[in-house]
């Protein structure tokens, strides 16, 4: 019977994340939901009391996903070169991989108080991950750095999502620069063999 359960509750997640991605919350009905997921309408509201709630439940395990995933990533990391890296190509990845579902950001449910609370949830925890790199880099003002970094990336992934032709392997160049840029500098950021820790760059100096 649980398993069941489960089965119905993912499906319905995961019918709901393909047309709001596709055709975005206002236009998705709950009955294309069903009929995509497979079960009768009323099974839909079993679960989920309203299109707004099944929305919530799609970004909160979207957004869950993103963040145990970033982990992952950096707990197999020891260089910082490594970890903003992994930072970068996860991050613009993630929206490359979404490139057909533009609609989950772009058409969301207006000014929904609980979205808007838990959106700002999730930015605080991605920013304290990418601060704590900053953190054990020994840089100075990491959440500053954290800022700038993914604001840096954020701007980024707009062309990943929005340019027709942007390829992966265009996601993954951008990524790699990115790292690259914010750790060596517009200039050095052009010809450089390889990227080294911040530590690596004090003991150079000395």
């Amino acid at each position: 019977m649980g398993g069941t359960v489960s089965h119905k509750h993912t499906a319905i997640l995961d019918a709901a994340y393909e047309l709001f991605g596709s055709e975005g919350f206002y236009e998705t009905k709950m009955s294309e939901v069903a009929e995509r997921a497979g079960i009768a309408k009323g099974t839909v509201y079993l679960y989920f009391k309203s299109k707004e709630e099944l929305f919530m439940a799609v970004t909160r395990r979207d957004c869950e996903d993103f963040l145990q995933r970033l982990e992952n990533l950096l707990q197999a990391c020891s260089t910082l070169a490594d970890k903003l890296s992994a930072i970068a190509g996860h991050h613009l990845l993630y929206y490359y991989e979404r490139k057909q579902h533009t609609k989950l950001f772009f058409r969301a449910p207006n000014n929904n108080p609980e979205l808007m609370a838990y959106m700002t949830r999730f930015m605080e925890e991605y920013m304290q991950s990418v601060m704590k790199v900053m953190q054990e880099s020994g840089a100075a003002d990491p959440e500053l750095l954290a800022e700038s970094y993914i604001g840096m990336l954020d701007r980024l992934k707009m062309d990943i999502m929005l340019r027709p032709g942007c390829s992966e392997a265009d996601a993954h160049k951008r990524a790699e620069f990115a790292a690259g840029l914010f750790i060596h500098g517009a200039l050095g950021s052009q010809n450089v063999p390889a990227v080294h820790t911040l530590h690596e760059d004090h003991q150079d100096e000395a």
